[in-house]
């Protein structure tokens, strides 16, 4: 069986939403966005925002192991949504711009389009922002504000932030924060609903759009071709029993995150040639470049018992942020912390360190890693995980930035602000003194900020690690190409979720272009 559209795009994540609520704008344009995951719509553990932790390793979640890691903690997994509208369903909802230095230098790595010139109009476009500025948009489906200061440990925090030396800064002006605090802005509604790429862009057309098809439990499985050309994409249907090819007239765009991208286009033939042929794929396409480079935030964790009572209500939990840089002459900060209002212990307790249920915690997360893993098929099967292998601290930068942040985390709680709420040290505790004991801990009980990326990642002609060309096409095949975060060059400083979103703006707006007569 098949089905013919113009635009199949495969995945229904923060990136496809976008795609496919953009392209089916135009009346006469008819397009097919495909979801393994079921709908979000109506489901409250997945709407509600301050419910997101319920999500971790749950049916929404595809869970994801790593590889066993020689520098790093093992048994860490990567939550990827499997749900529409992707990891914005099923994320903190923290929005960033990201900093101009970083999309700027994207465009010099031979990336017309995608400077911070390019860019931030397209955050302008998706945003309906509640912070002041001319520069940003009012008018977009992505509902964006400020968290209000409401938890008086995060008010004292920052208040110890500006006695340790981080003034209060705010953030999204146009302006990128190398050295200052502040209460986050998120994406999401002032009733609590997250303002994911889902309920913002897909559902209030849902229903409305007969050019539009959404479909949801529908996994793909291979890429289809007629010889260089991609065609659509074979599926397994909702019944989960028999297959189906959705054909494109115009393109396909695969939108399934920095894991399950290079993966469906290894499936298809399109990836390392020596790697295929272990598995008896034929190769369509040499390109070494699919399943490299992945990217990360790792993130560490500094634990306290709190004094006092934390609340027991929250926007998402994690409210603060707090930037730096570990050495001078930084156009853009290395080390990032999230607040926590929440006791943390995912990766501690199995270790023996003492959990509460009444804590709080900062986060240290290195903000450009130099560790780069990779992305691996399992076996040929398409409902086997990949083998998902981050490298964690192979390079030594990343465990002196995240030792720094440690070490300024408990600077900054041991600030006369932080008095009456700050109990004893959890994690690591005070045991941990050197270098060495502090990198000891971090190295077995780090988490991440589940920000995998850059897979597939845009580059220059001459970068043979690159599979994809500034426009976002699938170099070597025609009429396919990527839109998530798998095509970042490399990982933005900041939460990427927003960004994200810009992806898929960006990428609308070439496909249309591109689809114009010359």
């Amino acid at each position: 069986m098949s089905r013919e559209f113009d635009y199949v795009v495969v995945g229904g994540g923060t990136a496809g939403s976008v795609v496919a609520a953009r392209l089916s704008e135009d009346p006469d344009t008819s397009v097919c966005l495909v979801e393994a995951g079921p709908s979000d719509v109506d489901v409250r553990p997945v709407l509600e925002l301050n419910r997101w932790m319920e999500l971790l390793e749950s049916g929404y979640d595809w869970d994801y192991p790593v590889e066993p890691q020689e520098s790093g903690n093992s048994f860490l997994r990567h939550a990827r949504a499997k749900v529409l509208g992707g990891c914005s369903s099923h994320n903190s909802c923290i929005a960033f711009w990201a900093p101009a230095q970083d999309l700027d230098e994207w465009a010099s790595l031979g990336l017309p389009g995608w400077s911070a010139e390019d860019i931030f109009p397209l955050y302008r476009r998706l945003e309906n922002n509640d912070a002041p500025g001319e520069h940003h948009g009012r008018t977009g489906p992505v509902r964006i504000r400020t968290v209000p200061p409401h938890d008086p440990a995060g008010v004292a925090l920052l208040r110890a932030c500006e006695e340790a030396g981080l003034p209060r800064t705010a953030f999204n002006t146009g302006e990128t924060v190398t050295h200052g605090a502040n209460w986050f802005q998120i994406n999401a509604r002032e009733d609590g609903i997250r303002a994911s790429a889902s309920v913002s862009y897909l559902h209030p057309v849902l229903g409305t759009r007969p050019n539009l098809v959404v479909r949801t439990g529908v996994r793909a499985k291979r890429l289809t071709f007629d010889g260089l050309r991609c065609t659509g994409v074979e599926v397994l249907t909702e019944d989960l029993v028999h297959s189906e090819e959705l054909r494109a007239r115009a393109e396909v765009v695969v939108s399934n995150g920095a894991i399950d991208t290079p993966k469906l286009l290894m499936l298809s033939g399109i990836g390392p040639a020596e790697e295929l042929a272990g598995f008896d794929i034929d190769v369509l396409v040499d390109a070494p470049g699919v399943g490299r480079n992945l990217q990360d935030h790792p993130e560490g964790l500094v634990q306290w018992e709190a004094l006092r009572p934390m609340v027991t209500d929250s926007t998402q939990w994690w409210e603060i942020g707090i930037f730096t840089t570990t050495e001078p002459g930084l156009d853009r900060p290395d080390l990032m912390f999230h607040y926590g209002s929440v006791p943390f212990d995912m990766n501690t307790l199995r270790h023996g360190y003492p959990a509460t249920e009444n804590g709080f915690c900062l986060t240290p997360n290195v903000t450009r890693a130099r560790s780069t893993g990779t992305v691996r098929l399992r076996t040929r099967d398409f409902r086997d995980k990949p083998k998902v292998d981050p490298r964690y601290f192979s390079d030594p930068h990343d465990l002196r930035v995240m030792t720094y942040g440690v070490r300024l985390a408990r600077e900054i709680v041991s600030r006369p602000a932080m008095r009456e709420w700050a109990g004893p040290e959890l994690a690591p505790g005070p045991e941990a003194v050197t270098d060495d004991e502090i990198a000891d801990y971090l190295m077995k009980t780090h988490n991440t900020v589940y920000h995998p990326s850059c897979t597939v990642k845009m580059g220059a002609s001459d970068d043979p690690l690159a599979p994809l060309d500034e426009r976002l096409r699938v170099r070597g095949v025609e009429r396919l190409r990527v839109a998530d975060g798998s095509a970042m060059p490399f990982l933005v400083a900041v939460n990427p979720c927003i960004t994200t979103m810009a992806i898929g703006e960006k990428a609308a707006d070439m496909l249309r272009e591109d689809a114009r007569p010359s």
